[in-house]
């Protein structure tokens, strides 16, 4: 049985929600029985209370466990809360900005990327990537080894604005030397994926890395173009890790898109392309 992950981010509680995208959403978790849905952050609109009790509620109300971490809306955008008590409200449903999940299958690392003087970049610090480092060793044998951060690492494919996290090179070496499998974020409301090998140069034998944005589930600007509303599904098999892209389309969530990548050291199964004079 594969291990399945369900991400989703930016959902934006407090601007424009949109109640006629819950059921069909439970229905897909029905259907898909992931074990894990990961909320990479801005789950609020503006940090408030009862923003954060309403997510907290939809959330939790979806069945699985769900392993949140915080965006840079999930902070207080008023003076002085933002500094003297930035993730009060967030640990009050999430007990912590940095948890963990580990079972057989899966092990998962959330880290925290929101600094409450950076209003969209992030950073993460030396120590959150040591820890992360010792957690991620901690995984199980043959467990898929997640990390999860709201700020993205991947390029949009379509232009933003929104900054990535902050030394983005160096941040994604050091997770893949930890020995991160999967890497998810928010943050850009575009979904993206890639593996490191596509667009990092390499000597050969380096283990791969697949960096996945999801699209936002939330759409607080829907008249913005270049923002996407969708989410993500996870199967990791032995060697592979597949990814499956779903967007909202009026009245349902439609796979839009289905990407295979390998796990491990070694690349897919290769098969050789088809050229025209192969066709009989």
């Amino acid at each position: 049985m594969p291990a399945r992950i369900l991400h989703v981010s930016d959902l934006h509680v407090g601007k424009r929600e949109a109640a006629e995208i819950a059921a069909p959403l439970a229905e897909l978790i029905e259907s898909a029985k992931p074990e894990l849905v990961i909320a990479s952050g801005d789950l609020t609109h503006r940090g408030r209370a009862d923003q954060h009790e309403r997510a907290a509620t939809f959330l939790k109300g979806l069945s699985p466990k769900v392993l949140a971490i915080p965006g840079n809306h999930d902070i207080p955008y008023t003076f002085p809360a933002r500094f003297t008590r930035p993730w009060r409200e967030f640990e009050r449903h999430w007990q912590t900005t940095e948890p963990l999940y580990s079972s057989p299958g899966l092990h998962v690392v959330g880290l925290n990327s929101v600094r409450p003087w950076r209003h969209q970049s992030g950073r993460l610090r030396a120590a959150q990537l040591d820890r992360t480092s010792r957690l991620l060793d901690e995984a199980p044998s043959g467990a898929l080894r997640v990390v999860a951060l709201h700020h993205h690492l991947l390029g949009a494919p379509w232009r933003s604005s929104k900054k990535p996290v902050a030394d983005r090179n160096a941040v994604l070496a050091a997770l893949a030397d930890a020995g991160a499998e999967l890497i998810v974020a928010g943050h850009i409301h575009q979904g993206a994926v890639s593996e490191r090998r596509e667009f990092e140069v390499t000597s050969g034998g380096e283990r791969g890395v697949t960096v996945s944005i999801a699209p936002g589930l939330g759409q607080p600007r829907p008249n913005r173009r270049g923002e996407a509303r969708g989410l993500h599904l996870y199967d990791a098999e032995e060697k592979s890790l597949r990814v499956q892209t779903y967007v909202w389309q009026t009245d349902r969530w439609a796979l839009t898109a289905l990407r295979v990548f390998p796990r491990g050291r070694e690349p897919l199964a290769e098969a050789r392309p088809e050229v025209s004079g192969d066709r009989g």
